[in-house]
């Protein structure tokens, strides 16, 4: 992941350089070359998805400076990407708080196992019902960790209420319940350790009040002082993201066009099953980028 990037831009070699000096190892050799089961580990996977969205957004302004955003949002930890194209964390400080965060909640993980399941198919307030009922039936966590677009929830949280509200969902008429192949309980009580160790780093990080407006996953709501970012990063662990709303925030600001910088076009997919009136695309390699070239796009 990134490899042509770095080839091709020197902006995105340049950030790829960075990261492996503050990581203090070959981030980029890893991302380039692998393996990919040291790759897919969360506290390797989670700097070099930064990695990569800020070497494409810097790509892309190394050839289009005009094309500037009035908006920016990421998912889960590409908030942190947002919070960067914001102009509210510098780059350094961003990479360093997302190895801290992979590394909390690989631990937060050990101590307290648990999973996370997809659910298709159904509403919001049937998902939260039956979590809820789950919660009370065990006594242990389970919620709803991402409302990615309508009819696809995940929920997060401890094997067994995790397995009572599965059974529940499927009762429910769910099209589909597929457990994911993690062990960390994303986004769920369970991450409490990581998100108290990550709040640690928060409070010596430098902050700035963003110079494009961004829309947290917490509140789904615009972050336009320093506070308020704080505030949403203090639960960014614990809560659910709210990536449905967060895109209806920006379409109600009157948002036509949706850029997505990363390694795939998952979130350009969400967005056109929010609404399909949009205009996506994916810059998240030379192919995608050079679209924007002659500036048109």
């Amino acid at each position: 992941m990134g490899r042509e990037l770095a080839a091709r831009y020197p902006a995105a070699a340049k950030v790829f350089e960075e990261a492996d000096e503050i990581v203090g190892f070959a981030l980029s050799r890893l991302c380039w070359a692998g393996p990919v089961e040291e790759l897919n580990a969360t506290v390797n996977t989670q700097p070099a998805l930064l990695c990569h969205s800020v070497a494409a957004l810097r790509a892309l302004q190394s050839i289009r400076p005009d094309l500037l955003a009035g908006w920016v949002a990421g998912h889960s930890l590409g908030e942190f990407s947002a919070l960067v194209a914001a102009g509210a964390m510098n780059f350094p400080d961003a990479l360093r708080l997302v190895r801290t965060r992979g590394e909390a909640m690989k631990a937060a993980g050990g101590r307290s196992p648990g999973g996370m399941a997809a659910v298709l198919g159904l509403d919001l307030d049937t998902v939260e019902a039956a979590c809820a009922a789950a919660r009370g039936a065990t006594g242990e966590a389970v919620q709803v960790a991402n409302d990615n677009c309508p009819g696809q929830l995940v929920i997060s949280g401890s094997k067994p209420a995790l397995a009572s509200a599965i059974e529940r969902l499927r009762a429910d008429g769910a099209r589909r319940v597929v457990e994911l192949a993690v062990s960390i309980a994303a986004h769920s009580a369970l991450m409490e350790p990581a998100q108290s160790e990550l709040n640690r780093a928060i409070e010596s990080t430098a902050i700035s009040a963003p110079a494009i407006p961004v829309i947290g996953n917490v509140s789904a709501a615009p972050l336009a002082t320093v506070s308020e970012i704080r505030e949403e990063l203090r639960s960014q662990l614990t809560s659910r993201v709210r990536w449905t709303e967060t895109v209806r925030s920006m379409l109600e600001a009157g948002v036509t066009d949706f850029i997505e910088l990363g390694p795939r076009d998952v979130l350009i997919n969400l967005v056109k099953r929010i609404d399909r009136e949009v205009n996506t695309a994916a810059a998240g390699d030379p192919a995608g980028i050079e679209k924007f070239a002659d500036g048109k796009s």
